[in-house]
């Protein structure tokens, strides 16, 4: 660790970088980036700590990681009723797993800055015409034409402005009211009222209300006590664009430390995880919690390397290492992984996106995933922990509170058929709402399961 070079916000500039536009105007993207500088901050470092103390709760197997929510967030579909939607999903699939396995939930968003996509291709050719690939709305349109495709730093102020909107008002529902077990009957949307998930959820609403009715018997006043009335929630994105991030960084004179306020959680994705590149240059020296993707190519020697980077005080709570193998490989490539990280001695959190390496092409150019894909790679995810002697710490979804059929299967039965019918995904397919609270459940019965087993989650709740 000696040999590094001291740290600031920019020296990730002297790096190499993938996955980047290729702005044609880059004066015009400086102007904005110091634009971005002068702004508030998102996220307060106070509550990025805060996350952090409730992530090294899951390192130590106390607590369950549920990270969920769009693949890339866009202007278009920008509302109240989708952003309800959305963390009434998150609420209800929160309550299944703490009601379900009895351990507490930290709670973190894919939202309010997902708005950039690590793309195969730098550009892409349809009936001959090839044109840049679109990167998100961050980035540029998804038109498929050229001036659409052209990327435009304006987009940078804009995810700026929807962020900031998006924050106050999943703050007013998270504390406002909303969020209190009060109100848990009142979570089912209509198109989930009538499934076999939403007739379950009422089930376990009911036996919720029956027990703060005895709570409030024994004189316990619930509306003062915020663990009843109050949600806590965190958000988090990829932290792909690095002049954004970086513009957004703010030292805190406190713990004399640099946190990006973008977000209180960001990830480094699985197509720039390199060591000597630069969006492992700027994470490593924020104080904000981290992820890493970790995929299928990833060795062992590598992945140790790589948390030395990112958490060389070896703190928990630190680093999150999202396991995204795909159901076909993730048997064989990851165990290597976790036994490597269990005998260093190395302290992370765990989690499985079972979503990114179970993507498929349908009939008719869908890309879409499996349900049962998504379900094995979460149950051998689960048991190659066990069998490690390892903690199953979280999950990590691309999902939506909307009604959409962008997923094969699951209770609701999506066929190949239906996915036409309400495909809405700007780039990846998402679970629906029916979809990830039936996963939930499911993830509810397995932390259930192997609850206080010695040798089996590692569970010391």
């Amino acid at each position: 660790m000696s040999s590094l070079q001291p740290w600031t916000p920019e020296t990730w500039r002297h790096k190499p970088i993938r996955q980047q536009p290729q702005y044609p105007d880059r004066a015009r993207l400086a102007h904005v980036e110091r634009d971005l500088a002068g702004l508030p901050p998102l996220v307060a470092a106070s509550e990025t700590r805060v996350l952090k103390t409730e992530l090294a709760q899951v390192a130590l197997g106390k607590a369950f990681l549920l990270q969920g929510g769009d693949c890339a967030e866009s202007f278009a579909e920008f509302s109240e009723d989708n952003l309800r939607s959305y963390f009434r999903v998150m609420l209800q699939m929160t309550m299944a797993l703490m009601y379900g396995a009895g351990c507490p939930v930290v709670k973190v968003g894919r939202i309010a800055g997902q708005f950039a996509k690590p793309r195969s291709e730098d550009t892409e050719t349809h009936d001959g015409i090839e044109l840049p690939s679109y990167r998100g709305d961050m980035v540029n349109a998804m038109d498929f034409t050229p001036e659409a495709r052209v990327p435009a730093p304006e987009r940078l102020l804009k995810v700026y402005q929807q962020s900031a909107i998006t924050l106050n008002f999943l703050r007013s529902l998270a504390r406002g009211g909303y969020a209190s077990l009060r109100q848990i009957s009142q979570w089912n949307d209509e198109f989930i009222r009538t499934s076999a998930q939403g007739k379950r959820f009422q089930e376990l609403a009911d036996s919720i209300n029956s027990a703060l009715s005895f709570i409030a018997a024994c004189g316990v006043p619930l509306d003062e006590v915020r663990q009843f009335s109050e949600a806590k929630f965190y958000t988090s994105h990829e932290a792909l664009l690095l002049g954004y991030e970086q513009a957004l960084t703010r030292f805190d004179d406190n713990e004399q430390r640099w946190y990006d306020c973008s977000a209180h959680m960001l990830w480094i994705g699985d197509r720039t995880r390199d060591a000597g590149e630069a969006h492992v240059e700027f994470l490593r020296g924020i104080a904000n919690p981290i992820a890493c993707k970790v995929g299928p190519s990833t060795s062992r020697d590598g992945l140790l390397a790589l948390i030395d980077l990112l958490n060389p005080e070896n703190e928990p709570g630190k680093l999150t290492l999202i396991a995204r193998m795909g159901a076909a490989k993730i048997g064989e490539k990851l165990s290597p992984l976790v036994r490597a990280v269990k005998e260093s001695g190395k302290t992370v959190v765990w989690a499985c996106d079972p979503m990114h390496g179970n993507t498929i092409k349908a009939p008719g150019g869908y890309k879409t995933r499996r349900f049962t894909d998504i379900l094995s790679e979460v149950r051998q995810f689960f048991a190659i922990h066990k069998a490690e002697g390892s903690y199953a710490g979280g999950v990590h979804f691309e999902m939506t509170g909307q009604d959409v059929t962008e997923c094969l299967g699951g209770a609701q039965a999506i066929s190949e058929i239906n996915l036409s019918d309400r495909y809405h995904t700007h780039c990846d397919p998402r679970l629906n709402a029916n979809q990830a609270l039936e996963l939930a459940f499911l993830i509810a019965e397995m932390l259930k399961g192997n609850k206080g087993e010695a040798q089996g989650l590692g569970w010391k709740g």
